[in-house]
């Protein structure tokens, strides 16, 4: 288990980073066309959209000097602007999750890793 540090005058506040990325993944799926995170099998290079209750999969939370880091492996729907998706995604999260932990984010880094219909 890996947590992140916040330092406050009256002690030490620590967060599993499970927390955080479960937090960060919430937000990400509600942004306009991500369909979902998504989970890379680097054995066979197989992409799956992961269900909701395993969003975490498709995140990685770092720490660095008090900044966290964030790595998002997401599907995206198809016919949207990716760079739209991306500065829309990367926008709300970096608001909302620094809102939540207090913690600011240095980097959010956004893997594409296919692409859906939405039905």
């Amino acid at each position: 288990m890996k947590n992140s540090y916040i330092n406050t005058h009256m002690g030490n506040i620590a967060v599993d980073n499970e927390v955080i990325a479960q937090y960060a993944g919430s937000v990400a799926v509600e942004c306009f066309g991500i369909v979902g995170m998504a989970a890379v099998n680097v054995k066979d290079g197989l992409v799956k959209l992961l269900k909701v209750d395993s969003l975490t999969r498709g995140i990685n939370v770092k720490l660095n000097n008090q900044k966290l880091i964030l790595d998002f492996h997401v599907i995206v729907a198809y016919g949207v602007s990716i760079l739209a998706v991306t500065d829309n995604l990367i926008e709300n999260v970096k608001y909302k999750v620094e809102e939540f932990t207090g913690l600011e984010i240095e980097k959010i880094n956004i893997f594409v890793d296919g692409v859906r219909v939405i039905d």
